[in-house]
């Protein structure tokens, strides 16, 4: 179905709306195993969407013609319905989108901007990215910083931003360069191997961890200085370890976390916004006592200040060397698949959605 959209003065023009939604499945559309269907009552699928109302911008609205989007885990967790992601249904995923404004009812945007927009609930409350046309609160939308083109900034995105606010937060607490070694937990995940690129960028030594044996050669072509086994994490028990690294960024979450802060140097920062490992903490508080290590909790979506004040470093100075290594591109008829393979750890670096 066509989707209709007002030009200001003119007629309105019609274009389709492609887009994943995230909905219940029905009975025919579900898996055939009862037990499948009860697991995951819902699913995102491929849809051309009618629009029977003017889609023109209403009071402080942008629309964003979509020229990339990209997945993140959280997206695929809603897409493959594995988690309860989405606060309302149906909903179009996407936490995040690039492209140009088509239309705007708010003066700071004119049609043909550079935007960006995530956060703020889009693709979880809101009908988010993975659709042709994003139409969104011009609040919620940032002028593409310079220097980036869309893919670069698709490609950097939500786990970009996120590992590049954690550098932010980890300097802004005290860490420099020059203090040592950092580490970086789940290495070849989408944040964790761009917070790599990143601090690798910013002049750090970085160690990465990982449980995939041969993305090794890999995580040392981005940055890390050195590669250690996921067996290199000690299991629980001694609340005090060797003091080993002047700051983390963790994507795991669980035991590692425990295990991390029971290793860090006096005064060392943990940048945690991951648990992909478990969500419980079953630490001490020993080495936040004894030693002042600080677990800071990465939220990535902070103010629209300090949001662009990070993507113009990350633009600039945090940029990664070498952006293509971290980007596969596909379609938007490939995301279903691609969800699936990415909650099962098939997946390394980013996914990047080329709307035509």
């Amino acid at each position: 179905m066509a989707g209709k959209y007002s030009i200001a003065g003119g007629e309105a023009v019609t274009s389709p709306l492609r887009a994943i939604r995230v909905d219940k499945l029905e009975a025919d559309d579900a898996n055939d195993n009862a037990n499948e269907r009860a697991q995951s009552p819902v699913r995102g699928v491929l849809v051309d969407l009618p629009h029977d109302a003017d889609a023109a911008p209403g009071p402080g609205e942008v629309v964003i013609r979509t020229v990339h989007s990209a997945v993140n885990y959280k997206d695929a967790l809603a897409v493959t319905g594995r988690a309860p992601i989405m606060r309302r249904l149906p909903c179009i995923a996407g936490i995040e989108a690039y492209g140009t404004v088509e239309r705007s009812a708010d003066v700071r945007f004119r049609p043909g901007d550079a935007v960006a927009v995530h956060g703020f609930g889009i693709g979880v409350e809101h009908d988010g990215g993975f659709a042709s046309r994003v139409r969104a609160n011009a609040d919620w939308v940032m002028p593409l910083p310079d220097g980036l083109d869309f893919f670069c900034a698709a490609t950097l995105g939500v786990a970009g931003f996120t590992a590049a606010l954690a550098l932010h937060r980890m300097e802004h607490n005290g860490l420099t360069p020059g203090a040592g070694p950092v580490v970086v937990t789940g290495a070849t995940g989408g944040v964790a191997s761009l917070g790599i690129a990143m601090l690798a960028a910013a002049g750090y030594e970085v160690v990465a961890i990982t449980g995939k044996a041969d993305a090794a050669a890999w995580l040392q072509a981005i940055g890390a200085a050195t590669v250690l086994p996921r067996s290199a994490i000690e299991p629980p028990g001694k609340p005090l370890r060797s003091a080993r690294w002047a700051g983390a960024l963790d994507s795991v979450g669980g035991e590692t976390l425990a295990w991390l802060a029971s290793t860090m140097r006096e005064g060392a920062p943990i940048a945690a916004f991951g648990n992909a490992g478990g969500n419980t903490f079953d630490g001490s508080v020993l080495p936040f006592i004894l030693r002042g290590v600080q677990l800071l909790g990465i939220n990535a979506n902070p103010p629209m200040p300090l949001r662009r004040e990070v993507w113009a470093r990350m633009a600039g100075v945090w940029r990664p060397r070498g952006l293509e290594r971290f980007a596969t591109t596909i379609r938007l008829e490939d995301v279903p698949e691609h969800c699936e393979r990415q909650v099962r750890g098939q997946t390394r670096g980013r996914a990047v959605i080329r709307f035509d």
